[in-house]
């Protein structure tokens, strides 16, 4: 039998990347999933339609995370469609390259309203909405602990999402809920790319002791593992899968 057969998992930002990985993995474990998007209708239709297509359940709604009205319909429908929430995967976020100097007050808050503020909202419909027994898991970044130019309000703000689960993993577990988080290295998304140089990230694989960058299925798959009844004894920590890059 699939690993998560019968759970139900919420999922945010899973039209793409790392995010768009875990609702694979997840509905090959055998979960129904409900992941969140905000721009890329036509990209989410299709990770829908991949889903079906191996007989996986799964269904998409358009959120802005920094709208918590939209974050308590989110989990409403997850509720409405699937009778309750089991996993939720704290993924979606916006990344920035800004050098302190030339940061205005609108990339600022932006950045803080989605990975931190929204990050911390949706963590707290899963609080009140888990069911016992299940799982939590936060998508942060190794720039918490590698400092990087230009990488300062990303970083802090994906630090205030591994205090929010060391914070929950304490109030939660004694409904024997898990809250833990995952920290990719140099993952190789469109965010990645976007953001950094063909340079940079040549670097960064030069630096990474396993010699490539990280695939959103690297990150998925330690996901999965802390979704499922095999993590039931790892709470509060943070797994750092970088491939040794930190």
């Amino acid at each position: 039998m699939p690993v998560l057969d019968g759970r139900v998992a919420v999922v945010t930002g899973g039209a793409r990347g790392i995010g768009r990985a875990i609702v694979e993995r997840f509905t090959r474990d055998g979960a129904a999933v409900v992941f969140s998007y905000r721009r890329d209708e036509e990209l989410a239709r299709k990770v829908v339609a991949d889903a079906g297509s191996i007989g996986g359940r799964v269904c998409a709604v358009r959120v802005d995370l920094t709208d918590l009205d939209d974050i308590v319909g989110l989990f409403d429908t997850a509720e409405r469609a699937f009778g309750g929430v089991d996993v939720v995967v704290n993924n979606a976020g916006e990344g920035r390259v800004c050098p302190i100097a030339e940061t205005t007050e609108e990339v600022y808050d932006r950045m803080m309203a989605v990975n931190a503020k929204g990050a911390f909202f949706v963590l707290q419909q899963a609080a009140r909405r888990l069911r016992d027994e299940g799982a939590v898991i936060t998508i942060s970044s190794a720039s918490t602990v590698m400092a990087e130019p230009g990488a300062a309000v990303y970083s802090a703000s994906k630090a205030a999402v591994e205090q929010f689960t060391r914070a929950a993993a304490l109030e939660l577990a004694p409904r024997r809920i898990t809250v833990n988080a995952v920290s990719p290295g140099a993952t190789d998304t469109d965010m990645l790319r976007a953001g950094n140089s063909q340079e940079v990230l040549d670097a960064a694989v030069r630096m990474t002791p396993l010699g490539r960058l990280g695939l959103p299925s690297d990150i998925a798959d330690v996901v999965a593992f802390l979704a499922g009844p095999d993590a039931r004894w790892v709470t509060g920590q943070n797994l750092r899968v970088t491939g040794g890059l930190a």
